[in-house]
């Protein structure tokens, strides 16, 4: 009798352990780490666009390739350019795409415009030309000597369409977009090319070391007090006037 009592005690308790594991066989799984309701992060989705099969493609970095926007840096991870600092407009270009010339489009060859809300003149180096120029000489970062520009005034060339020259009020809002033939573009406040606010002078160059502008040319924005070039826009052939809300 007791011998029946204590198989059946371990049958039952068998086919509760059995039980018990059948169940848990059919409970969902937890979702692994790094991911969201049951979908694995650590991979990447599959794409329902059939029309843009790269988009959920994870970036190569299997050649060590990284890119230091901070620093405008592009260290490639091999060749003798790893590290170097880049060329700012192709930091734009990457940070942005590639740059827009529609703006530029319909500047005939030759041409500086100027514009100021409803407003808007050409200059030349024709017209340029007989106005009053000023000389500065700035350092060259690449040929580590000192070059020098002739060319107008930039506020000499904004007070005619109205730009206002009072540095206070409403005047403090404005800023100027300037663009060159490649579609780069600079800001600058109009604070910081008005020599009564800054110490410093900004032109449209026309010569440099008294010859006229090549490469960089016919017109060449520069400012006396940046110490990196960026902004000397080359082949400058739009300044727009706005106002910040």
């Amino acid at each position: 009798m007791k011998r029946s009592i204590a198989c059946t005690a371990i049958f039952l308790s068998a086919l509760g352990l059995w039980t018990v594991a059948a169940q848990g066989q059919n409970q969902p799984q937890p979702a692994p780490a790094g991911s969201m309701d049951g979908m694995d992060m650590s991979k990447p989705a599959a794409n329902s666009n059939t029309n843009n099969s790269n988009s959920s493609k994870p970036m190569d970095m299997s050649h060590g390739d990284s890119m230091k926007m901070g620093n405008c840096k592009m260290d490639m991870g091999k060749g003798s350019s790893a590290g170097k600092p880049m060329d700012p407009s192709h930091c734009m270009e990457m940070m942005h795409g590639t740059m827009d010339k529609s703006d530029v489009a319909s500047i005939p060859p030759g041409v500086l415009r100027f514009t100021f809300g409803d407003k808007s003149t050409d200059w030349t180096l024709a017209k340029l030309a007989p106005l009053a120029h000023v000389g500065v000489t700035v350092p060259n970062e690449h040929t580590k000597a000192n070059d020098t520009y002739s060319g107008v005034p930039l506020m000499d060339l904004l007070t005619p369409l109205g730009v206002p020259s009072g540095p206070h009020g409403a005047a403090m809002r404005i800023y100027l977009l300037a663009e060159g033939s490649d579609g780069y573009k600079a800001v600058y406040s109009l604070a910081e090319v008005n020599p009564a606010v800054q110490d410093s002078t900004v032109i449209v160059a026309d010569s440099e070391n008294g010859k006229p502008l090549t490469a960089d040319g016919p017109l060449k924005l520069v400012d006396t007090r940046d110490k990196h070039p960026a902004r000397w826009v080359r082949n400058l052939v739009a300044i727009k006037v706005q106002a910040a809300e």
